[in-house]
């Protein structure tokens, strides 16, 4: 099973818990997301894996529409009941893969991920992808729980992360993060760190961890050496804090072709069309559309 089939066999039978989820549906980072950036109404904006669409839904009154992607349709149904149920109509949410996003070059205004691309098997290809659909000038918010750069605290947190949900593939340093998004064209400025408590019972409750796994990391909590207990603040049941970061990154417009300065095109999502085919944002080759996702 690879990476993308496992995030959809985690996430589908446990999606109702996460639209219900404290930790997704508020908070400090959520709220740190919304105060980054000023808005005028009239931007489009993506979600990229969007889960149960609590971020969608809170930057949808602040915008022109807000479309949500995700690889789990259990997930999408959620959003759209809380949309419904809010009364939120500038919201929309389609199954789709954020490593190959089927919308036309430079179709947003700004695009926002929130604790979804430590299950991005390809990182770098996600975000290539964000940098190709939004437009010249635009910005990416993204916020995730990020790794140590200690390396044995790196390898301790990617480690109880995969025993309580399989589908993690890792939860990145800040600095890497840094050089990822430099790399696809972004100019990037960390805009805030904080840790994040997760109480124990919850966290694996809420992924439906299996009872031996639950032992395997109470077992490794245990176990781990004093620096370790004292970054992640192990408590005496195993709740424990997890750093968490918030990156601004401005997309580097490209370069004038020819002589003047470029002119921007009327705006490709006017009509909101999905576009079958993606396309490299320096480019007019497609870009191959593997398998990968959130």
């Amino acid at each position: 099973m690879d990476v993308k089939e496992s995030v959809q066999r985690q996430f589908a039978p446990v999606a109702e818990r996460y639209a219900t989820s404290a930790v997704h549906a508020g908070g400090p980072d959520l709220a740190a997301m919304l105060d980054a950036i000023a808005l005028h109404g009239i931007e489009r904006a993506l979600d990229a894996g969007c889960g149960p669409g609590h971020t969608a839904l809170a930057f949808a009154p602040r915008v022109a529409a807000v479309a949500g992607v995700d690889l789990t349709e259990a997930m999408l149904d959620q959003a759209r009941r809380l949309a419904a149920e809010r009364g939120i109509a500038n919201a929309s949410f389609e199954r789709g893969d954020v490593e190959a996003l089927a919308f036309p070059d430079a179709s947003f205004d700004l695009a926002v991920s929130r604790f979804s691309a430590h299950h991005y098997p390809h990182p770098r290809q996600a975000v290539r992808e964000l940098a190709r659909v939004l437009r010249p000038a635009a910005t990416l918010l993204l916020v995730d729980t990020v790794a140590p750069d200690d390396a044995a605290q790196d390898e301790f947190l990617n480690r109880i992360e995969t025993l309580r949900d399989p589908s993690h593939v890792r939860d990145h340093t800040v600095a890497e993060w840094h050089e990822m998004l430099a790399d696809a064209g972004f100019d990037v400025t960390t805009r805030q760190t904080w840790p994040l408590r997760l109480d124990f019972a919850s966290w694996v409750t809420r992924m439906a961890t299996p009872a031996a796994d639950i032992r395997a990391i109470e077992r490794m909590m245990d176990a781990a050496p004093r620096a370790v207990r004292e970054r992640f603040v192990i408590e005496s049941d195993h709740s424990f804090s997890i750093p968490v970061a918030l990156l601004q990154a401005t997309l580097t417009p490209l370069p004038a072709v020819g002589e003047g300065e470029a002119t921007l095109t009327p705006h490709p999502m006017a009509d909101w069309p999905p576009h079958p085919y993606p396309r490299d944002r320096r480019s007019s080759a497609p870009l191959p559309c593997a398998g990968e996702g959130e």
